[in-house]
């Protein structure tokens, strides 16, 4: 199925790996205009080349810092500068470290606030008077299950990504009689360099190996396996198509059935 992204124009954050570059790919594999942002340079510059060979029609690379506002004013007008304007914004950013709620610390609440919380709603508010004033408009935000259901250990994404459900759903209900759509895309357990890492940080804790956390995990899942972040982001682009135009408001969960509620 064709999903109408021919020329479509996206701001992908977060996009030189993993879960953002997933998502890049699978809009470049529908025909659309894509800005990507990271906060190395040298990695994003091959990330374009490879968007462009997959079949997007313009890509360009901007480093950006979620944890610096002025980047995020920066990459706004960027992006909109190259591509002419914005019809899709993806917020997508690095997870903060595991850890307990016992364990929360006002420094990291007021680190990661910044980066999960203000960064994101700074940059949307930034291209959101464009996108309604052209009546069309997908922002979708990268989240995660414990928006749903909280995760162990992962206390201080927990806490922040909340007011992320909060704000997306709220703007929804503004923005939608503008044609714009708020959304929220889920991932479970996908394989990335992340889920390793979280891995890692749970085998420390239980005396084990990042391998065996993996493979006991997989079989609390229902699918008895990992996503792979090209499921994840052939969703994503779902959500930003023509297709998906009827669907807002909501959080899209692709963890394989790992949450245990509808």
């Amino acid at each position: 199925m064709e999903l109408g992204l021919k020329g479509k124009r996206a701001l992908v954050m977060g996009a030189s790996k993993g879960l953002g570059r997933a998502i890049a790919e699978a809009l470049a594999a529908d025909g659309a205009a894509l800005a990507i942002s990271g906060r190395d340079a040298g990695r994003l510059a091959p990330v374009c080349e490879a968007l462009t060979a997959k079949g997007a029609s313009a890509a360009h690379a901007f480093a950006a810092d979620v944890g610096r506002g002025e980047d995020m004013d920066a990459l706004a007008k960027g992006a909109v500068a190259a591509l002419g304007g914005l019809d899709i914004l993806v917020l997508n950013h690095g997870g903060p470290p595991a850890g307990t709620a016992s364990d929360l610390t006002e420094e990291a609440l007021e680190t990661w606030f910044r980066r999960i919380v203000l960064s994101p709603i700074r940059l949307a508010n930034a291209v959101l008077p464009a996108m309604r004033a052209q009546k069309h408009g997908r922002i979708i935000a990268v989240g995660s299950t414990g928006m749903v259901q909280p995760l162990p250990n992962l206390a201080l994404s927990n806490v922040l990504r909340a007011n992320i459900v909060g704000w997306a759903k709220t703007l929804a209900d503004e923005v939608g009689p503008d044609g714009v759509t708020v959304n929220i895309i889920a991932p479970g357990a996908i394989r990335t360099d992340r889920s390793v890492e979280l891995a890692g940080a749970a085998a420390a804790k239980s005396n084990s190996t990042p391998e065996q956390v993996i493979a006991d995990r997989e079989k609390t899942i229902p699918m008895r396996r990992y996503g792979s972040p090209d499921e994840f982001g052939k969703a994503a682009a779902f959500l930003a198509s023509e297709a998906g135009s009827y669907i807002t408001g909501t959080i899209l969960r692709v963890d394989g059935g790992v949450v245990r509620g509808f």
